[in-house]
């Protein structure tokens, strides 16, 4: 996990807990577990033609990576809207290999072996409503969460080649609004069945997220958790060309007050 993310997360908990003491939240859930991302796509900077474009397993030789992720969610008082945190880093690296020259940036590569690294870290920042009296017609066991999520993508991509001595690299942040809707069922007391959406569409950019979860309560506050999260990312922004998809199980333990 790189510094800055891990900054990044200790300032999220830190902005939970002032907001919701502050504002006098109705509740608050904070939850830490680990996600097995499952890399597929391609990637390319200052992409010409095809050639230029790396997919991630045969190329870049990516494997699967579990990383650890937070979430946390503010049920906010009156007409406040509710508020979700999540931050999800995602990083990868390996030798890869590819028997044709490719360019990257401003750099035209040799063929043989090469050093990558992918930085995708995410940041999600949420303002959702839930819909009026569902919970309550139907007797606490369903209720729908609507509102907007502003993704921040913070990326840095680096192509290394030590035989020829050659390195390129590309950093940025990009943030990303996106339409949120969220789906919790609870059949009985201590189980609920979730789903998350996020995604929007523009101008030949897709970016979609999909989170299904299993969620128990162990005792009191105390609760763990098991799904499966989907991450398609098809972006052309800044010479940065990406069709990328990150898929897997994660676990993960919280406390809901």
């Amino acid at each position: 996990m790189t510094r800055r993310y891990l900054l990044a997360m200790v300032m999220m908990g830190t902005l939970v807990m002032a907001v919701a003491s502050s504002a006098g939240a109705f509740g608050v859930e904070v939850a830490i577990g680990g996600w097995q991302q499952n890399p597929s796509g391609s990637i390319g900077y200052k992409v010409l033609d095809n050639e230029d474009l790396l997919d991630l397993e045969q190329d870049l030789n990516y494997a699967d990576e579990t990383r650890l992720s937070v979430r946390a969610s503010i049920d906010m008082p009156l007409f406040l809207p509710n508020i979700y945190l999540m931050g999800t880093p995602m990083q990868f690296s390996a030798t890869g290999q590819k028997d044709e020259g490719f360019k990257f940036g401003d750099i035209n590569f040799d063929p043989g072996p090469f050093y990558s690294e992918s930085v995708l870290d995410n940041l999600d920042v949420g303002l959702y409503y839930g819909i009026p009296f569902l919970e309550t017609a139907t007797f606490e066991k369903l209720s729908i969460d609507l509102g907007i999520n502003v993704r921040i993508l913070d990326y840095e991509l680096t192509v290394r080649q030590e035989a020829s001595g050659l390195n390129e690299s590309e950093s940025g942040v990009l943030p990303i609004p996106m339409v949120f809707l969220a789906v919790q069922f609870s059949p009985i007391e201590k189980l609920s069945l979730e789903v998350e959406g996020r995604g929007i569409s523009y101008s030949g950019n897709d970016l979609y997220s999909i989170i299904g979860r299993v969620k128990f309560n162990i005792f009191g506050p105390l609760f763990a958790a098991g799904g499966y999260r989907y991450e398609k990312l098809k972006l052309d922004e800044d010479d940065v060309a990406v069709d990328i998809e990150f898929s897997g199980p994660f676990l993960e333990a919280g406390v809901a007050f």
